[in-house]
């Protein structure tokens, strides 16, 4: 019989430990940086992007939506990177359940593409206002 599971006690949260998770965060962001072409695309793609997204002539919601659904889209590579990290360091031989999980995290990142290709199409179709804001 095992022995009595002791009492939960929630983790005690301080500014320090803010702190070192703000750290954490950091040195995670540019460790993807750093070892991720994926993730520096995706990056690049989102910083030339976003300043776009400010300038056009759309409201406040449409530009929040533009800009989230490329965040979005840097978030879930992070997801899929670190995904694919794990993957490799507990099974680095061949397997099919490995290359299942590698290419369900990657189908992610493409949903993600393609959320941001729909939220711009829409902000930005034709019949929309924003096009006679930019011609007229």
């Amino acid at each position: 019989m095992p022995p009595p599971a002791e009492p939960f006690e929630p983790k005690k949260r301080s500014f320090r430990n803010f702190v070192a998770s703000v750290r954490y965060s950091i040195e995670g962001f540019f460790a993807a940086v750093q070892h991720e072409p994926s993730f520096r695309e995706d990056l690049i793609f989102a910083l030339l992007l976003v300043p776009l997204a400010i300038i056009l002539p759309v409201n406040a919601v449409s530009t929040a939506l533009m800009i989230f659904s490329l965040i979005l889209i840097l978030i879930v590579e992070l997801l899929n990177s670190s995904i694919e990290w794990v993957i490799d360091y507990l099974r680095p031989e061949q397997h099919p359940l490995a290359k299942r999980i590698k290419d369900m995290a990657s189908a992610a990142v493409f949903l993600s593409y393609i959320n941001c290709l729909v939220v711009w199409s829409i902000m930005l179709w034709p019949s929309n206002a924003v096009w006679r804001r930019i011609l007229g």
